[in-house]
């Protein structure tokens, strides 16, 4: 029985890949820009967050695609945002000194549409103030004509290869579902040198216009976020677990989460540390109302660490 204690006295704190969060909620990369935008939330603090995924960034500047990019659907969003952003060098130069790293931890999310340009910006990164770099291995690799990178394990284990060769820092490689053995995938980043699996991506998926019968979204598919795909992604969790868990492998959970209770079915399925996106449109502060839910939780079943719940599912 674990000794008694005062619900004040506990923290949030955890470790993923050697890094130190002060809560185990992260700010999912392409929800919060480049971290800048919500300091002008009042109330919010970075501090409230264990760490913050910058917004997806490529070698070049993209304007992304044509509108409609975003749209709303029963319990859940689609986005089909085109990886818009300045380039890495002008995140590198401009964006990221105007961040306060004693915040929180800033890590950066690498896209590329051949292997070659995810080592380059991979490299690039690795001479900046980011504490770990995700790479995320669901864009369209165009030598192989539009097929994803993160469909098959393959393909995947390649790009990890490749980043693994040009940094020092942590890599999570962030899975995609849209795939038949995310097992295998799990398995082959971290032969490939991923420190840490991000699961899951989005899920495909379309809306049409009825009227004119045309798709809502301009690029006609989107990824699916939001509550809508939280029972699938809690399974993935529990599915890469299974491989990632004996070796020690933190996974980074996301996937619809939207309270507390969600948070911890994801530790309890495996996740070290969890991904907020899609909830914080609506609700900007719903990291500082987890993570008071977490304390009284791990009060009211005399728990003393995150470490505790991660894994714990009873089977």
């Amino acid at each position: 029985m674990n000794k008694k204690h005062h619900p004040l006295k506990l923290n949030l704190n955890t470790n993923f890949c050697g890094l130190a969060l002060t809560s185990p909620t992260m700010l999912l990369s392409g929800c919060v820009g480049f971290g800048e935008e919500y300091t002008r939330i009042e109330g919010f603090s970075n501090k409230d967050v264990g760490g913050i995924v910058l917004k997806g960034t490529t070698l070049e500047p993209r304007l992304g695609n044509a509108n409609h990019r975003v749209y709303e659907t029963p319990m859940g969003m689609l986005n089909a945002i085109g990886l818009q952003n300045p380039g890495c060098d002008q995140v590198i130069n401009q964006i990221l000194p105007s961040l306060d790293i004693s915040e929180t931890q800033f890590i950066a999310n690498v896209c590329g549409s051949t292997i070659e340009d995810y080592a380059k910006v991979t490299e690039k990164f690795d001479d900046s103030m980011v504490a770990a770099i995700e790479i995320n291995i669901s864009c369209p690799n165009i030598k192989e004509g539009g097929v994803s990178f993160g469909n098959y394990p393959e393909m995947s284990a390649k790009v990890i290869a490749a980043c693994r060769k040009k940094t020092k820092k942590p890599i999570i490689a962030k899975l995609s579902p849209n795939q038949t053995d995310i097992k295998e995938n799990a398995k082959q980043c971290i032969e490939a040198g991923a420190d840490a699996l991000g699961v899951i991506n989005t899920i495909m998926g379309m809306a049409i216009d009825v009227e004119t019968r045309e798709p809502i979204i301009a690029n006609v598919q989107g990824g699916l976020s939001g509550p809508a795909i939280k029972p699938i992604a809690l399974l993935k969790v529990k599915q890469v677990y299974e491989v990632a868990g004996p070796l020690g492998i933190p996974i980074l959970g996301q996937g619809g989460i939207a309270s507390s209770n969600d948070v911890l079915e994801f530790l309890i399925a495996g996740a070290t540390a969890v991904g907020i996106g899609t909830a914080l449109f609506y609700d900007p502060m719903i990291c500082k109302k987890i993570n008071t839910d977490l304390i009284n939780y791990m009060d009211k079943h005399n728990i003393n660490s995150i470490h505790e719940i991660i894994g714990s599912l009873k089977l």
